[in-house]
């Protein structure tokens, strides 16, 4: 029960997802904002903080996310590095019915007729505070390694770290020189991902790895050059004691130098 329960919500986080997304595209279309602020009265609360997180990550802009409950809209802000979502929110106290949270993720509830004005204002307020540079995507690397680096032993000793959130953000690694095994291909409902195996120019471990949203790469991929991976170090879900790379970012080295 509570496996099919997981697998409904991961349908449901798509789907919202999914709809957020051509949302986005249609009002980026008409008038490009600094931060993002999204309602339907049909989507689900249990899951609107987590498309908010992925809205965040993919268009590096601080975001609400609100659903209808009764007469009032609740959601879930969450925000960039470095902008605090919630002295933004805190700026429409006067609409809210409640609000809580810190600098990086926050809940909120008001009426339903205030959604408009709330936006309005929000969105103000993001733009006259935000910096150029937070609305980019830049990755903060941990350190460069090889795929001879990555071990049962290391893998064990970074998740002492956790656990992992917004002030403590799991390490992240970058390594050079790598090419496609031979067997990476795209994967998801619209080939929106990649499923990558992989080895690096200076040991014959062959990585698993799986970089969400970011199909357009496969082709320079799939051309046996050389490219660069930035990621974070994941249990493989598939086979227990195994790791796989979660990938952040993909960039071309057109001439590696050993």
């Amino acid at each position: 029960n509570i496996n099919e329960y997981n697998e409904q919500r991961k349908d449901i986080d798509k789907q919202m997802t999914e709809e957020a997304n051509q949302i986005v595209a249609r009002i980026d279309s008409q008038n490009h904002h600094s931060s993002i602020v999204l309602y339907d009265e049909n989507w689900k609360k249990g899951v609107i903080g987590i498309v908010a997180s992925r809205l965040t990550e993919l268009y590096f802009r601080p975001t609400v996310v609100m659903t209808r409950d009764g007469d009032m809209a609740t959601g879930s802000a969450r925000s960039v590095q470095g902008f605090d979502i919630y002295s933004a929110i805190k700026s429409c106290r006067d609409l809210l019915a409640n609000f809580g949270g810190h600098t990086y993720a926050a809940g909120l509830t008001m009426k339903w007729s205030h959604l408009p004005e709330f936006r309005r204002r929000f969105q103000q307020y993001v733009d006259e505070n935000i910096r150029p540079e937070q609305t980019e995507a830049i990755l903060d690397i941990d350190a460069e390694i090889y795929f001879k680096d990555i071990t049962r032993r290391l893998h064990s000793d970074l998740k002492r770290f956790a656990p992992f959130g917004p002030a403590n953000t799991k390490p992240l690694f970058v390594t050079k020189g790598v090419y496609d095994f031979g067997t990476s291909k795209v994967v998801g409902r619209h080939q929106e991902h990649i499923k990558l195996e992989l080895v690096d120019s200076n040991s014959n471990n062959v990585m698993n790895g799986i970089a969400f949203g970011q199909s357009e790469s496969v082709r320079y991929i799939k051309s046996k050059r050389a490219f660069g991976i930035a990621y974070t170090i994941e249990d493989n879900v598939f086979k227990k004691g195994d790791v796989q790379l979660q990938i952040e970012d993909i960039k071309p080295e057109e001439k590696v130098e050993n």
